[in-house]
């Protein structure tokens, strides 16, 4: 059955906006008294019949409504966008599918881009969710600096990773760098979340993080972590990460 979004749903009947209804009656060439589906993307999903089929304004009589539980952790995945914007859309769509809650673009040393329109990637967001049956839709925030995301989230909720492939530098003689190393050695993703609890990974740009970020980071008490025992791409270790979490969850 065909599903469309409606931001805000109340009473017996309600109208699809001028995109939806286009694509309703125009792309998909549904009339009157064909059965749909509607979420508002949170958590509702609405059983409805069109009433009039207007490609500018398809109104619809409600006839059944089922509510979903909200998920019982969080999962938000901080990403330094990459250049090519098919690769961070194509992102989207499968964490999307996969299931998160929140996404952020985050600006750091060595990113490709940092200037970031979030209008497509909102869109794109909306669509995958219909097309994977979901009723929660993601947040998609602005692009923020690396330095303002560990401000912002210093008091999470949960427990914060950061995936990475450099060493860092203890600042210590080499007589005393192995011992130091050892505090700081990454272990798998796996092996230290905690079932159930709310997750922020943050995931850097191709170059990786500067040793500068992940020490401030681990400061911030994000815990160093590997998702593959080979480099992962940008959105390959977003999604990684991602499917870990999801799967450690069921």
């Amino acid at each position: 059955m065909h599903r469309f979004y409606i931001s805000e749903v109340s009473g017996d009947t309600c109208k699809l906006d001028e995109e939806e209804s286009k694509h309703c009656v125009r792309v998909l060439r549904l009339k009157e008294n064909d059965a749909v589906e509607i979420t508002d993307g949170r958590g509702n999903l609405f059983n409805a019949v069109i009433e009039n089929a207007n490609p500018k304004a398809c109104s619809l009589k409600i006839t059944g409504h089922q509510k979903e539980n909200a998920p019982s952790w969080e999962l938000i995945i901080a990403v330094a966008p990459t250049k090519n914007s098919a690769r961070l859309e194509w992102l989207i769509e499968k964490l999307t599918e996969i299931g998160f809650t929140k996404f952020i673009p985050v600006e750091c040393h060595n990113s490709e881009r940092k200037i970031l329109k979030t209008e497509r990637l909102k869109r794109i967001t909306l669509e995958a969710m219909k097309q994977s049956g979901r009723v929660y839709l993601p947040q998609i925030e602005e692009l923020i600096s690396f330095e303002k995301l560990l401000n912002k989230y210093n008091q999470f909720q949960g427990q914060k990773y950061i995936p990475h492939c450099n060493a860092v530098d203890s600042g210590q003689p080499d007589s005393d760098r192995a011992s130091a190393d050892s505090n700081l050695e990454r272990k798998g993703l796996a092996s230290v979340y905690k079932k159930g609890e709310n997750a922020l990974v943050v995931i850097g740009p191709e170059g990786d993080f500067t040793k500068e970020e992940i020490e401030l980071a681990m400061k911030s008490g994000f815990i160093p972590v590997t998702l593959n025992e080979h480099t992962l791409r940008t959105e390959t270790a977003a999604l990684a990460a991602a499917i870990s979490l999801k799967t450690l969850n069921q």
